[in-house]
């Protein structure tokens, strides 16, 4: 395969891999893989060619690999989004998947908690409820609390480890072993929106929730 044959593959092949992660019917999980799968077959190829093998040959293997390299989300993954979201459903809760692979929920001031308060409101406890839900006890939870800009950091900081913290003492009332479970608190220093306003500072008073299956062992 010559330079000019791999370019032309490797465009082709990057493009498919482009068109398959948009398309709007297949799942996360399927996305992943067919992405995978595209690029490994690009670098298997290269590899091959460039070390004196055959192309094709190279490809295959090389898309095999990418696709088991690209599927990092899992069935249970999946799952667990679209129970999620199903949960959540018109709440103004926000759940997606991020782009290390973790599920992220979302949860702002309406569903979390009051002006300087680190008790859970009673609205969101079916979500959690539902995120402790069969938990695979591999998985593993981190908690990020938030405050608004209202107070200083004083009072902020460890406000939103308390709310971290709220929450990971209810999931493990539901069964989820704290030790499974990170906490952090960072204040107000990561708003999503402008604290000039209650609106703003409502979706600021938030917590987050991520969800991580551990790195496959090789």
């Amino acid at each position: 395969m010559t330079l000019s044959n791999i370019k032309t593959t490797t465009l082709c092949t990057l493009a498919a891999a482009a068109f398959l992660a948009g398309c709007a019917d297949m799942s996360e999980r399927q996305k992943g893989t067919a992405t995978g799968a595209a690029i490994g077959a690009v670098a298997g190829a290269v590899l091959s060619s460039a070390t004196g093998g055959k192309a094709g040959t190279g490809a295959v293997v090389g898309g095999a690999i990418g696709a088991v390299g690209g599927n990092l989300w899992s069935k249970r993954m999946e799952e667990k989004r679209a129970a999620m979201e199903k949960a959540t459903q018109g709440t103004g809760i926000d759940v997606a998947r991020t782009p290390d692979n973790q599920l992220k929920v979302n949860v702002p001031s309406d569903f979390s908690f009051d002006v300087g308060r680190a008790a859970i409101k009673p609205q969101m406890r079916p979500v959690l409820d539902q995120f402790a839900q069969g938990l695979d006890p591999t998985m593993r939870v981190r908690i990020i609390g938030h405050t608004d800009s209202t107070g200083n950091d004083a009072i902020n900081n460890p406000l939103s480890v308390d709310r971290a913290q709220s929450v990971r003492d209810y999931l493990a009332g539901r069964g989820v072993a704290p030790t499974r479970v990170e906490t952090e608190g960072h204040g107000s220093r990561e708003p999503v929106a402008d604290n000039g306003s209650d609106a703003g500072r409502a979706q600021n008073r938030r917590v987050e929730i991520f969800l991580r299956e551990p790195a496959p062992q090789g």
